[in-house]
Parts: structure tokens; sequence; C-alpha cells
């Protein structure tokens, strides 16, 4: 299955999590979205994104000021 890939670098909160929540919805249940974001506080807006949405974060890093998020769609 191949992951999509989100772009929300140069935004800040709280659009790359509102971007995140509709593109996840348009996937289906186990798919995964890879998000870019240079935003440092989406950091622990994604965890807490994740975990309150079902969904599940499952990496996070960051190399050179971006941010990289793996999260699996819950179902």
């Amino acid at each position: 299955m191949s992951e999509d890939v989100l772009d929300v670098t140069g935004l800040i909160c709280p659009l790359p999590v509102l971007k995140a929540k509709k593109a996840l919805k348009g996937l289906a249940p186990g798919a995964t979205l890879a998000v870019l974001a240079t935003d440092p506080a989406s950091v622990k807006d994604f965890k807490a994104f994740c975990e309150t949405t079902g969904n599940r974060l499952e990496s996070c890093s960051e190399e050179d000021g971006v941010y990289r998020f793996r999260i699996r769609k819950g179902g």
C-alpha cells in the first residue's frame, strides 16, 4: 500500500493538523499519511491529535527543521 504525503511546510498551528485531518478523511482505515511540517508546535499537536482521534502516530522525526510524521488511520 502506498503512502500519501501531505506537505504543510510553512504553515503554523492549527493549519497542519486541520489539513492532515482533511487528508485522512479520504483514506481507508489502516492507510498511512506522511506529513511534512516546519512548525515546532506540530510535534505536540500531532501527538494530541492522534490520541484524541483514534489514529496512530507511528513515527515522528526531524531533519533540517522539517518534521516528518507518519500517521496510520484508525478504523
